[in-house]
């Protein structure tokens, strides 16, 4: 398997995952998505965390000197990286059930699938295969095998 291959990549994101997952946490933040790519300076390992207080500096920080000794200890990616922790960002994509529950009464966007229709409304209630959502025209249930795009309204 070589180190450029795309089941490589999802070997190191799974290995990584199963690592740190339950020491953040443990420290309070939710592990949201881990990356490993190739980009113009070389791998990038890319640890996405949430916490509903918000994502600071110092919490970047923390959680990079905890993933970063745990991956020298545990040393599963063998090769060079640059390590790379951030938050989610408000205009990130909501891409499953927990993304949606994350924020659970904010206001989405919603395109579907098939018709390219879309639905703007508030996030009232999430289940395993749909989310439910307050529009100006009432009650949606939009099955998330429907949603072909869906992110925050991001209301200044």
């Amino acid at each position: 398997m070589t180190v450029e291959s795309g089941t490589y990549r999802q070997g190191v994101v799974a290995a990584v995952t199963e690592l740190i997952e339950p020491v953040l946490e443990d420290l309070g933040y939710e592990l949201v998505e881990v990356q490993f790519r190739r980009e113009a300076h070389g791998q990038v390992l890319r640890v996405i965390i949430f916490r509903p207080e918000g994502i600071g500096v110092d919490d970047c920080a923390r959680v990079s000197r905890e993933v970063s000794h745990l991956l020298d200890v545990e040393d599963i990616i063998g090769q060079s990286f640059n390590l790379e922790v951030s938050s989610p960002g408000l205009d990130r994509p909501l891409k499953n059930a927990r993304d949606f529950a994350r924020y659970r009464g904010s206001r989405v966007h919603v395109i579907l699938g098939e018709t390219s229709e879309e639905v703007v409304g508030m996030i009232e209630d999430i289940g395993d295969e749909q989310v439910v959502l307050e529009t100006t025209g009432g009650t949606r249930v939009i099955p998330f095998s429907l949603v072909k795009k869906a992110k925050l309204v991001i209301d200044f």
